[in-house]
């Protein structure tokens, strides 16, 4: 190709590039207008043009898969919003349905209680009224009869009149007419519209923030080091997209400690109501692991953190056996509950009299078979890491159902497996998302006595009621749970929700409708501190893991505490930390205590009898369990990202 010509010197070939001017020059040009720049020969200079043309090319092809995983995450987002948005609309109306209801009826029996009253009076008084007229009507009568015979009467008349009459007049005249009121004429309607008005005028608040991950901030030395069993905390500033503080609460956050093959830890998320939140949480291990701390499911800045955890001093032991700090300003607003979580519970005096084993020194071990007084070992375990049928990461609940399955809740998977209660899988459900029918962070699962599969749904704040066959069918509990963590039946078929984040526990028919609720941050006899799991013994009582006070409660459907026990530590009958819990056909209560890695067998009343030997492939950080319709344990052991089935002699 000929080379062209220079504008500037006629019919001079361009064969140099000026860099200083990013231009084609003539040798002319160089003695003149370019004598101080540097030139080299334009083939060189077009072969290093093409080079960096072709370099900023691949830069910008390289962007294509950002761009276009951040397009799919904004139609994740966008498709989310239009569901929550749905599901908002239905939960207003449905809302406004019942008040209008309850509305109804409360009118109803206002006119009923009217009636009634009128009518109770209006009888008394009418009563009264005609027993005055007809009183009035005698003595009308005998008095003209007898002022007849008086007026123009002979003796012989006035005599007759007298015995006809005297003795009548004299009853007419003495009788006991109720001449005063038996009743009044108050009939008032006592209505606090206007307080209820102001109710109705304030009801409901859409709740969002304009908080983003890729602004929020972390901060705390939890981020890189803490100390074995000691519960430490994490500081999360939320920001918006121009990096300025959030101040209202509610956003959605979850934080998670885990190790290069899987997460091992939750701990509890504490929103402070003002644009900041602390995660507290607890590693019963040394070694290095990694928190990650996510804002809408979106890492925030900085996450996931490195973070090295080191055997803690004799001192760190001592903070184990009460609730740091912070959590304790979570969970009650002050540090006063921190000698009541160490103390023992009503008739734990005698339970180191009681036929246990003593704990091996290692946080890890559990009781050698020869020292279990109950013979139970492993049976099978199913699980690795993955995404896959049968692998699992992050398991939570467990349910058994009567017609032999086995239930789990996978939660960083987001949905369900199936398994028979020999191990062999059967089915797979759940799409991640936060539309109705979809779960986005599964953490607790029941079977419904008609079959039906119960899911609470952490992250949604929901529980979602799917067919046996996986099939979604509704949810409940959408505007009144904070973070629901367990799911339970009882015997009339309502379900139990623990709400971990809030704290309360909540009874519902599976119609949605509220039965009734109890419970409240704290470490008091009816109070909880990240509560987890729940159960449901032969008497239709509620019981309750009690996660950060280290105990376990049994209730009444009507939440009156009947029985706590527990407390922290190591020995028999103590826990670190409990999480699943499960009752037998004798009312013996199966605890899954998380922090000392073990399960632990009690008595109906609370006394420990036993642990369920796992010494031969020890648990890590054991979360839901259930009996299976065989008879047999099966726990989510969640550190190991598996599940396992151990013999169960009753």
């Amino acid at each position: 190709m000929a080379l062209p010509t220079c504008t500037q010197h006629q019919g001079k070939e361009v064969e140099l590039y000026c860099a200083v001017c990013a231009v084609v020059v003539c040798e002319d040009c160089v003695s003149g207008d370019h004598a101080d720049h540097p030139t080299e020969p334009l083939s060189t200079a077009v072969e290093k043009l093409r080079l960096a043309l072709q370099e900023r090319v691949r830069a910008a092809t390289n962007r294509l898969p950002q761009i276009s995983e951040a397009r799919q995450t904004l139609k994740d987002i966008l498709q989310q919003l239009s569901g929550q948005r749905t599901s908002i609309e239905e939960d207003i109306h449905s809302a406004f349905s019942e008040l209008h209801k309850t509305l109804d009826v409360r009118k109803s029996v206002l006119l009923m209680e009217l009636e009634v009253t009128y009518t109770l009076k209006q009888k008394i008084l009418q009563a009264q009224l005609d027993a005055l007229v007809l009183g009035e009507e005698h003595i009308n009568s005998s008095r003209s009869l007898t002022e007849e015979a008086l007026d123009g009467g002979s003796d012989a008349a006035v005599l007759l009149a007298h015995q006809a009459k005297a003795e009548k007049l004299n009853n007419l005249a003495s009788q006991g007419l109720p001449l005063q009121p038996e009743e009044n004429d108050q009939l008032d309607l006592y209505m606090e519209s206007e307080e209820l008005k102001k109710s109705i005028h304030n009801l409901g608040t859409i709740v969002t923030t304009s908080a983003v991950a890729s602004q929020t901030e972390a901060s705390g030395e939890g981020l890189e080091q803490c100390a074995v069993g000691v519960p430490t905390s994490v500081t999360i500033v939320t920001r918006d997209k121009a990096g300025g503080l959030c101040k209202a609460g509610n956003a959605v956050i979850s934080a998670e400690v885990f190790t290069p093959d899987g997460s091992i830890a939750d701990g509890e998320v504490l929103d402070n109501k003002n644009g900041t939140y602390d995660f507290v949480y607890t590693i019963p291990k040394e070694g290095n692991f990694c928190l990650a701390v996510r804002l809408y499911d979106q890492h925030i800045k900085g996450s996931p953190f490195r973070l090295r955890v080191t055997a803690g001093s004799p001192e760190d032991s001592q903070v184990l056996s009460t609730p740091s700090s912070a959590a304790n300003a979570g969970s009650s607003g002050s540090s006063g509950g921190a000698k009541r979580r160490g103390a023992k519970s009503p008739g734990s005096g005698s339970r180191s009299r009681q036929r246990g084993v003593r704990r091996a020194g290692s946080m890890f071990s559990t009781p050698k078979k020869k020292a279990n007084p109950i013979e139970d070992d492993l049976i099978f375990k199913i699980g690795t890491k993955g995404r896959n049928k049968g692998e699992f990461t992050n398991l939570q609940g467990v349910a058994a159902s009567a017609t032999g399955t086995i239930l789990i809740a996978d939660s960083n998977n987001q949905c369900v497996q199936v398994f028979s209660n020999d191990g062999t899988f059967q089915n797979r459900f759940g799409v991640r998302g936060r539309s109705p029918g979809q779960l986005q962070r599964p953490t607790g699962v029941a079977v419904h006595p008609n079959g039906d599969i119960i899911i609470a749904d952490y992250d949604n704040k929901w529980v979602s009621i799917f067919s046996s066959e996986g099939k979604y069918k509704g949810k409940l509990g959408s505007g009144r749970l904070m973070g629901p963590k367990g799911v339970s039946v009882d015997h009339n078929g309502h379900v139990i929700v623990v709400d971990n984040k809030a704290c309360t526990v909540l009874i519902f028919q599976t119609s949605g409708k509220l039965i009734t609720k109890f419970g409240s941050r704290g470490n008091g006899d009816k109070q909880f501190a990240g509560p987890h799991f729940a159960a449901v013994n032969s008497s239709n009582d509620i019981i309750i893991t009690d996660f950060h006070n280290h105990s376990v409660k049994v209730f009444s459907t009507d939440g009156e505490l009947l029985l706590k026990f527990g407390s922290n530590g190591e020995g028999n009958g103590q826990f670190n930390a409990p999480t699943g819990v499960a009752v037998d056909t004798n009312g013996n209560i199966i605890v899954a205590d998380w922090g000392n890695s073990r399960i632990q067998v009690f008595d109906s009343s609370g006394s420990f009898l036993s642990y369920i030997n796992t010494s031969a492939d020890p648990l890590y950080g054991p979360q839901g369990l259930a009996l299976t319709s065989d008879g047999h344990v099966v726990v989510a052991d969640s550190g190991n990202h598996c599940f396992k089935v151990y013999r169960y002699l009753q």
